[in-house]
């Protein structure tokens, strides 16, 4: 009766046992999908920005831009073709 009584206690033990490692599993579960909805989250934040830097960049690295920019703040102008000397690199 004894032997019973400790192999009962044992296999209440295994299913207590069991179960809090099925709530623990559970639990981590849900923590790892919420890491994983922020982290989506993060991503789709990120992609909107780069999409904005990307439109940015574009706006800035208008040569139409640019030429208009050294004109009017560098004071730069295209020269004559006259005054366009070209040089020629000797290749090694």
């Amino acid at each position: 009766m004894k032997r019973m009584a400790v192999l009962t206690g044992i296999l209440g033990m295994a299913v207590i046992a069991s179960a809090v490692g099925v709530v623990y599993g559970k639990y981590r579960s849900r923590m790892l999908f919420n890491e994983i909805q922020r982290l989506t989250r993060r991503l789709d934040a990120l992609a909107v920005e780069r999409e904005q830097l990307l439109l940015e960049e574009h706006v800035w690295a208008d040569p139409a831009r640019i030429e208009r920019l050294a004109q009017q703040r560098l004071d730069m102008v295209v020269p004559e073709a006259d005054a366009i000397v070209y040089l020629t690199v000797p290749r090694r």
